[in-house]
C-alpha cells in the first residue's frame, strides 16, 4: 500500500529517503486522481523495498503542495536525494510512471 504522506512526515519519509521517491499529489474530489490512484497502489506493491511510493492529499496537507508549486492534480513528483528529478502532471498510463521511476533508480 502506498505510504500516506503529510506535511509533518514529508521531510522524513520523502526528502530524507535513500531511495527514489514517487509522490502522488491528489484530492478526494479529483476525477483523474481517482483514475490514477489504483495505478499508484500497484506500483507501490511492485516496487516495495526498492522505491518509496506515497500519496499526499493536497486538501489535508496544503503546505507541501504549495512548497512544490502544485497547481493541478494529479501531479506526480519523482524525487531522489531530496531533489525533484522528474514530474508528471495529469493521469497517464502505468507504463509511463514505471519507466520514469525506473529511469532514476540506477
Amino acid at each position: 500500500m502506498a505510504l500516506e504522506l503529510t506535511d509533518s512526515n514529508f521531510q522524513a519519509e520523502a526528502l530524507d529517503s535513500d531511495k527514489v521517491v514517487l509522490v502522488d499529489f491528489w484530492a478526494e474530489w479529483c476525477g483523474p486522481c481517482k483514475m490514477i490512484g489504483p495505478v499508484v497502489e500497484q506500483i507501490s506493491q511492485e516496487f516495495e523495498g526498492k522505491a518509496v511510493v506515497g500519496k499526499l492529499n493536497v486538501d489535508e496537507n496544503p503546505e507541501t503542495g504549495q512548497k512544490y508549486g502544485i497547481r493541478s492534480i494529479p501531479t506526480i513528483l519523482f524525487m531522489k536525494g531530496g531533489e525533484i528529478v522528474d514530474k508528471q502532471v495529469g493521469a497517464v498510463s502505468k507504463d509511463v510512471l514505471v519507466s520514469k521511476l525506473e529511469a532514476h533508480m540506477s
